[in-house]
Protein backbone atom coordinates (compact mmCIF):
# COMPACT_ATOMS: atom_id res chain seq x y z
CA UNK A 1 0.00 0.00 0.00
CA UNK A 2 2.90 2.33 -1.03
CA UNK A 3 2.20 3.07 -4.84
CA UNK A 4 0.56 6.53 -5.19
CA UNK A 5 -1.01 7.79 -8.50
CA UNK A 6 -1.11 12.04 -8.10
CA UNK A 7 -3.25 14.20 -10.15
CA UNK A 8 -1.35 17.56 -10.65
CA UNK A 9 2.14 16.10 -8.79
CA UNK A 10 4.23 19.60 -10.66
CA UNK A 11 1.55 22.12 -8.91
CA UNK A 12 2.43 24.24 -5.82
CA UNK A 13 0.72 21.79 -3.67
CA UNK A 14 1.34 18.42 -5.64
CA UNK A 15 5.30 19.40 -6.12
CA UNK A 16 5.82 19.11 -2.03
CA UNK A 17 3.14 16.29 -1.63
CA UNK A 18 5.35 14.21 -4.19
CA UNK A 19 8.37 15.56 -2.30
CA UNK A 20 7.42 14.66 1.38
CA UNK A 21 6.07 11.07 -0.49
CA UNK A 22 9.25 9.94 -1.71
CA UNK A 23 11.24 11.42 1.84
CA UNK A 24 8.45 8.39 3.32
CA UNK A 25 9.23 5.48 0.64
CA UNK A 26 6.19 5.96 -1.54
CA UNK A 27 6.24 5.03 -4.93
CA UNK A 28 5.18 7.64 -7.04
CA UNK A 29 3.67 8.71 -10.48
CA UNK A 30 2.08 11.65 -11.48
CA UNK A 31 -0.23 13.11 -14.45
CA UNK A 32 0.14 17.11 -14.91
CA UNK A 33 -0.42 19.89 -17.89
CA UNK A 34 1.93 20.68 -19.74
CA UNK A 35 4.67 22.53 -19.55
CA UNK A 36 6.73 21.17 -16.85
CA UNK A 37 7.19 24.60 -14.58
CA UNK A 38 10.87 24.32 -14.33
CA UNK A 39 13.72 21.90 -15.78
CA UNK A 40 14.22 18.30 -13.82
CA UNK A 41 11.39 19.56 -11.05
CA UNK A 42 10.83 16.01 -10.03
CA UNK A 43 13.03 13.59 -9.78
CA UNK A 44 14.02 10.61 -12.30
CA UNK A 45 12.09 8.15 -10.17
CA UNK A 46 9.00 9.46 -10.23
CA UNK A 47 6.84 8.80 -13.58
CA UNK A 48 5.95 11.78 -14.83
CA UNK A 49 2.99 12.25 -17.64
CA UNK A 50 2.29 15.74 -19.52
CA UNK A 51 -1.16 15.87 -20.33
CA UNK A 52 -4.72 16.66 -19.87
CA UNK A 53 -6.53 13.64 -18.00
CA UNK A 54 -9.91 14.82 -19.13
CA UNK A 55 -8.74 14.32 -22.91
CA UNK A 56 -7.72 10.59 -22.05
CA UNK A 57 -9.99 7.51 -22.15
CA UNK A 58 -10.82 5.29 -19.29
CA UNK A 59 -8.97 2.46 -20.84
CA UNK A 60 -5.38 5.44 -20.88
CA UNK A 61 -6.56 5.92 -17.20
CA UNK A 62 -6.99 2.68 -15.86
CA UNK A 63 -3.47 1.46 -17.44
CA UNK A 64 -2.32 4.45 -15.36
CA UNK A 65 -3.84 3.54 -12.48
CA UNK A 66 -2.80 -0.27 -13.15
CA UNK A 67 -0.92 -1.73 -9.25
CA UNK A 68 -1.75 2.01 -7.94
CA UNK A 69 -2.93 1.65 -4.12
CA UNK A 70 -3.66 5.57 -3.54
CA UNK A 71 -4.70 8.59 -5.11
CA UNK A 72 -4.83 12.31 -4.05
CA UNK A 73 -6.28 15.02 -6.17
CA UNK A 74 -4.81 18.04 -6.78
CA UNK A 75 -6.05 19.28 -9.17
CA UNK A 76 -9.10 21.92 -10.15
CA UNK A 77 -10.68 25.25 -10.56
CA UNK A 78 -10.46 27.58 -7.69
CA UNK A 79 -12.27 30.54 -5.78
CA UNK A 80 -10.00 32.95 -7.73
CA UNK A 81 -11.88 32.01 -11.40
CA UNK A 82 -14.31 34.11 -12.50
CA UNK A 83 -16.06 32.28 -15.51
CA UNK A 84 -18.92 33.27 -17.95
CA UNK A 85 -22.52 33.11 -16.36
CA UNK A 86 -23.64 30.90 -14.73
CA UNK A 87 -20.34 29.94 -12.42
CA UNK A 88 -21.63 26.87 -11.33
CA UNK A 89 -21.96 25.27 -14.64
CA UNK A 90 -17.99 25.87 -14.73
CA UNK A 91 -17.40 25.11 -11.33
CA UNK A 92 -19.45 21.96 -11.90
CA UNK A 93 -17.63 20.68 -15.01
CA UNK A 94 -14.18 21.83 -13.29
CA UNK A 95 -14.75 20.02 -10.26
CA UNK A 96 -17.34 17.72 -9.80
CA UNK A 97 -17.38 15.70 -13.26
CA UNK A 98 -13.65 15.20 -13.44
CA UNK A 99 -13.95 14.35 -10.05
CA UNK A 100 -16.62 11.73 -9.91
CA UNK A 101 -15.19 9.93 -13.07
CA UNK A 102 -11.80 9.74 -11.61
CA UNK A 103 -13.19 8.67 -8.56
CA UNK A 104 -14.93 5.68 -10.22
CA UNK A 105 -12.07 4.65 -12.38
CA UNK A 106 -9.97 4.58 -9.18
CA UNK A 107 -12.38 2.27 -7.47
CA UNK A 108 -12.65 0.17 -10.96
CA UNK A 109 -8.80 -0.26 -11.07
CA UNK A 110 -8.53 -1.37 -7.20
CA UNK A 111 -7.70 1.84 -5.29
CA UNK A 112 -8.07 1.64 -1.75
CA UNK A 113 -7.62 5.63 -0.74
CA UNK A 114 -8.65 8.81 -2.28
CA UNK A 115 -8.02 12.06 -1.40
CA UNK A 116 -9.61 15.03 -2.35
CA UNK A 117 -8.19 18.59 -2.43
CA UNK A 118 -11.22 21.02 -1.12
CA UNK A 119 -11.86 24.32 0.55
CA UNK A 120 -12.27 25.59 3.65
CA UNK A 121 -15.56 27.57 1.97
CA UNK A 122 -16.76 23.82 2.02
CA UNK A 123 -16.84 24.01 5.56
CA UNK A 124 -17.88 27.12 6.29
CA UNK A 125 -21.46 26.70 3.79
CA UNK A 126 -21.89 24.35 6.34
CA UNK A 127 -20.92 25.90 10.11
CA UNK A 128 -22.78 29.75 8.59
CA UNK A 129 -25.90 28.63 7.28
CA UNK A 130 -27.43 32.13 7.26
CA UNK A 131 -25.11 33.53 4.74
CA UNK A 132 -26.09 31.07 2.25
CA UNK A 133 -22.85 30.36 0.94
CA UNK A 134 -24.47 26.54 -0.39
CA UNK A 135 -26.23 29.03 -2.80
CA UNK A 136 -23.00 30.29 -4.39
CA UNK A 137 -21.41 28.51 -6.98
CA UNK A 138 -18.14 27.40 -5.59
CA UNK A 139 -18.75 26.46 -2.20
CA UNK A 140 -22.08 24.85 -3.69
CA UNK A 141 -19.97 23.01 -5.94
CA UNK A 142 -16.86 22.04 -3.15
CA UNK A 143 -19.55 20.38 -1.59
CA UNK A 144 -21.16 18.21 -4.47
CA UNK A 145 -17.20 17.33 -5.95
CA UNK A 146 -17.09 15.76 -2.05
CA UNK A 147 -20.22 14.06 -1.86
CA UNK A 148 -20.12 12.38 -5.32
CA UNK A 149 -16.52 11.14 -4.52
CA UNK A 150 -17.72 9.28 -0.91
CA UNK A 151 -20.26 7.51 -2.96
CA UNK A 152 -18.41 6.45 -5.34
CA UNK A 153 -15.95 4.77 -3.05
CA UNK A 154 -18.52 4.20 -0.63
CA UNK A 155 -17.60 -0.05 0.38
CA UNK A 156 -15.06 -0.16 -1.91
CA UNK A 157 -12.29 2.88 -1.44
CA UNK A 158 -12.03 5.35 1.50
CA UNK A 159 -12.29 9.04 0.34
CA UNK A 160 -11.66 11.55 2.00
CA UNK A 161 -11.66 15.48 1.66
CA UNK A 162 -8.84 17.73 2.74
CA UNK A 163 -10.50 21.45 2.93
CA UNK A 164 -7.63 23.66 2.60
CA UNK A 165 -7.56 27.75 3.95
CA UNK A 166 -4.79 30.02 2.87
CA UNK A 167 -1.36 28.25 1.93
CA UNK A 168 1.51 29.50 1.48
CA UNK A 169 5.29 28.64 0.63
CA UNK A 170 6.53 28.55 -3.08
CA UNK A 171 8.57 26.08 -5.62
CA UNK A 172 10.88 26.43 -8.59
CA UNK A 173 8.83 27.82 -11.40
CA UNK A 174 5.68 28.94 -10.07
CA UNK A 175 4.70 32.43 -9.02
CA UNK A 176 2.52 32.64 -5.51
CA UNK A 177 -0.55 33.39 -6.33
CA UNK A 178 -0.37 35.93 -3.22
CA UNK A 179 1.40 38.28 -5.98
CA UNK A 180 -2.68 39.28 -6.58
CA UNK A 181 -2.60 41.14 -3.15
CA UNK A 182 0.26 43.46 -4.24
CA UNK A 183 -2.15 46.64 -6.36
CA UNK A 184 -4.06 46.76 -3.05
CA UNK A 185 -0.80 47.61 -1.24
CA UNK A 186 1.63 49.12 -3.53
CA UNK A 187 2.58 52.64 -3.30
CA UNK A 188 -0.58 52.87 -0.87
CA UNK A 189 -0.44 55.62 2.54
CA UNK A 190 -3.85 53.73 3.86
CA UNK A 191 -4.95 50.15 2.72
CA UNK A 192 -8.59 49.37 3.74
CA UNK A 193 -9.66 45.74 5.35
CA UNK A 194 -12.57 44.05 6.45
CA UNK A 195 -12.18 42.62 10.65
CA UNK A 196 -12.17 39.08 9.97
CA UNK A 197 -9.57 36.51 9.62
CA UNK A 198 -8.51 33.40 7.69
CA UNK A 199 -7.01 30.26 9.19
CA UNK A 200 -3.65 29.20 7.34
CA UNK A 201 -1.25 26.46 6.61
CA UNK A 202 1.98 26.25 4.79
CA UNK A 203 2.79 23.59 2.10
CA UNK A 204 4.74 21.62 3.38
CA UNK A 205 1.72 20.83 6.28
CA UNK A 206 -0.49 20.29 3.27
CA UNK A 207 1.85 17.25 2.04
CA UNK A 208 2.14 15.93 5.62
CA UNK A 209 -1.85 16.05 5.91
CA UNK A 210 -2.60 14.37 2.95
CA UNK A 211 0.12 11.73 3.98
CA UNK A 212 -1.61 11.68 7.22
CA UNK A 213 -5.37 11.30 5.67
CA UNK A 214 -3.99 8.19 3.43
CA UNK A 215 -2.64 6.66 6.16
CA UNK A 216 -5.31 7.52 9.12
CA UNK A 217 -8.04 9.14 7.36
CA UNK A 218 -11.69 7.47 7.36
CA UNK A 219 -14.07 7.30 4.72
CA UNK A 220 -16.22 10.48 4.40
CA UNK A 221 -14.57 12.15 6.94
CA UNK A 222 -14.13 16.27 6.03
CA UNK A 223 -10.80 17.30 7.45
CA UNK A 224 -10.64 20.98 7.44
CA UNK A 225 -7.20 21.80 8.32
CA UNK A 226 -5.24 24.44 10.16
CA UNK A 227 -1.98 25.85 12.04
CA UNK A 228 -2.96 29.68 12.81
CA UNK A 229 -5.22 31.86 12.76
CA UNK A 230 -4.69 35.88 11.87
CA UNK A 231 -6.61 38.68 11.44
CA UNK A 232 -6.49 39.98 7.91
CA UNK A 233 -4.78 43.52 9.13
CA UNK A 234 -1.98 41.59 10.87
CA UNK A 235 -1.65 39.85 6.82
CA UNK A 236 -1.88 42.25 5.04
CA UNK A 237 0.71 44.24 7.34
CA UNK A 238 2.97 41.68 6.80
CA UNK A 239 2.82 42.21 3.05
CA UNK A 240 2.98 45.67 3.45
CA UNK A 241 6.54 45.15 5.52
CA UNK A 242 7.42 42.92 2.40
CA UNK A 243 7.26 45.71 0.06
CA UNK A 244 9.20 47.87 2.15
CA UNK A 245 5.88 49.91 3.11
CA UNK A 246 6.44 49.67 7.30
CA UNK A 247 4.55 53.08 7.40
CA UNK A 248 1.54 51.97 5.22
CA UNK A 249 -1.57 52.17 7.89
CA UNK A 250 -3.62 49.11 7.34
CA UNK A 251 -7.20 50.13 8.32
CA UNK A 252 -9.98 48.26 9.01
CA UNK A 253 -13.15 49.71 7.73
CA UNK A 254 -17.01 48.58 8.58
CA UNK A 255 -18.23 45.85 6.65
CA UNK A 256 -21.30 48.44 5.33
CA UNK A 257 -18.34 50.83 4.12
CA UNK A 258 -17.36 48.11 1.88
CA UNK A 259 -20.41 46.09 0.57
CA UNK A 260 -22.19 48.88 -1.70
CA UNK A 261 -18.47 48.76 -3.84
CA UNK A 262 -18.47 44.87 -3.78
CA UNK A 263 -22.41 45.14 -4.49
CA UNK A 264 -21.36 47.13 -7.40
CA UNK A 265 -18.54 45.48 -8.74
CA UNK A 266 -20.70 42.28 -9.24
CA UNK A 267 -23.00 43.95 -11.30
CA UNK A 268 -20.03 45.12 -13.48
CA UNK A 269 -18.94 41.66 -13.48
CA UNK A 270 -22.60 40.74 -14.39
CA UNK A 271 -22.83 43.03 -17.42
CA UNK A 272 -19.35 41.69 -18.60
CA UNK A 273 -21.53 38.46 -18.55
CA UNK A 274 -19.06 36.45 -15.51
CA UNK A 275 -19.89 35.39 -12.23
CA UNK A 276 -17.83 35.11 -9.48
CA UNK A 277 -18.00 31.42 -7.38
CA UNK A 278 -18.36 33.58 -4.59
CA UNK A 279 -20.44 36.72 -4.88
CA UNK A 280 -18.11 39.92 -4.27
CA UNK A 281 -20.56 40.96 -1.69
CA UNK A 282 -20.63 37.55 0.21
CA UNK A 283 -16.88 37.69 -0.06
CA UNK A 284 -17.61 40.76 1.81
CA UNK A 285 -19.45 39.06 4.61
CA UNK A 286 -16.86 36.57 5.09
CA UNK A 287 -13.74 38.14 4.96
CA UNK A 288 -15.69 40.41 7.96
CA UNK A 289 -15.42 36.99 10.08
CA UNK A 290 -13.02 35.25 11.61
CA UNK A 291 -12.73 32.19 9.40
CA UNK A 292 -10.75 30.23 11.91
CA UNK A 293 -10.05 26.58 12.31
CA UNK A 294 -8.82 24.74 15.52
CA UNK A 295 -5.73 23.10 14.21
CA UNK A 296 -6.37 20.63 17.76
CA UNK A 297 -9.73 19.71 15.73
CA UNK A 298 -7.14 18.08 12.64
CA UNK A 299 -3.47 17.81 13.41
CA UNK A 300 -3.65 15.24 16.21
CA UNK A 301 -5.61 13.02 14.10
CA UNK A 302 -3.65 13.64 10.31
CA UNK A 303 -0.20 14.17 12.22
CA UNK A 304 1.15 17.13 10.68
CA UNK A 305 3.45 19.38 12.15
CA UNK A 306 3.37 22.75 13.78
CA UNK A 307 5.05 25.49 11.50
CA UNK A 308 6.09 29.01 11.04
CA UNK A 309 3.20 30.81 9.27
CA UNK A 310 4.37 34.28 9.93
CA UNK A 311 7.95 33.06 8.06
CA UNK A 312 6.33 31.11 5.68
CA UNK A 313 4.03 34.00 4.65
CA UNK A 314 7.32 36.74 4.21
CA UNK A 315 8.97 34.20 2.18
CA UNK A 316 6.37 33.67 -0.03
CA UNK A 317 6.09 37.40 -0.27
CA UNK A 318 9.46 37.81 -1.08
CA UNK A 319 9.40 35.26 -4.35
CA UNK A 320 6.46 36.77 -5.18
CA UNK A 321 8.58 40.31 -5.56
CA UNK A 322 11.52 38.56 -7.14
CA UNK A 323 9.28 37.31 -9.68
CA UNK A 324 7.05 40.16 -10.34
CA UNK A 325 10.21 43.17 -10.40
CA UNK A 326 12.38 40.67 -12.95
Amino acid sequence: MKNVFILGGTGLLGYHTVRELLKREYIVSTVALPPMPAPELLPPEVECHLGDINEMTDEQILDMLAGKDMFIYAAGADERMVPEIPATHFFYEANVLPTQRLAHLARKAGIKKFVIYGSYFAHFAEKWPELELKKQAYPRTRLLQEEVAFMEGEGQMDVMSLRLPYIFGTMPGRTPLWAMFFPQIEGKEIVPVLGGGSAMVTVQQVAEATIGALEYGEHGEKYTISDTNMKHKDFFQIIANELGQKDTVIQVVPLGQMKPAMAQYDEQTAAAGKEHGIHQVVAAEIQNRDAYINPDDTMPLLKYNKADIHQAIAETMKRCIEDTRK
